[in-house]
């Protein structure tokens, strides 16, 4: 009995009665948190860069910085939230209404409290993967969406 009383005295002290915080990170889309994951991939910028050569110089090469572009997909994996916000606007893009929608993620650390963020600029989702379904098995709501995106907002 007094473990009982302590346990639920513990579970009511506990900060984490959130249950996107079982996710280290969470997505907000136009101020509304939708979901948390537990991976996140995708997070890359590149600069092309051009070789110059000049005529009489030949002991060095100049590199120009070019254009910036990001070359990956934002992959969310194994995710929990608002299924039916997601799936509407990932089964839109397939029926050709394409609504890009700027992106917040954030970095939770264990207590829940944001430590990073990024944004991402007019974002849509191209692929969806659901979780597996196995009856012995108490699996999540969705394993991945990706999404293209036109830039990181600092």
């Amino acid at each position: 009995m007094a473990n009982s009383v302590a346990s639920s005295q513990a579970q009511r002290q506990d900060p984490r009665q959130d249950p996107f915080l079982a996710f280290a990170f969470s997505v907000e889309i136009g101020q509304q948190r939708v979901a948390g994951f537990s991976e996140v991939s995708g997070l890359a910028m590149e600069t092309e860069v051009e070789t110059l050569r000049v005529g009489g110089i030949n002991d060095r090469e100049w590199q120009l910085a070019g254009p910036s572009r990001y070359p990956s997909r934002l992959l969310l994996k194994r995710g929990m939230g608002d299924l039916a916000y997601l799936w509407t606007w990932y089964w839109d893009v397939t029926q050709g209404k394409i609504e890009r929608r700027d992106v917040a993620l954030f970095l939770h650390d264990a207590k829940g409290t944001r430590r990073r963020s990024w944004n991402f600029r007019e974002a849509c989702p191209v692929k969806w993967t659901g979780a597996d379904l196995r009856a012995d098995v108490s699996a999540i709501a969705f394993e991945s969406i990706e999404l293209v995106h036109r830039g990181v907002l600092p």
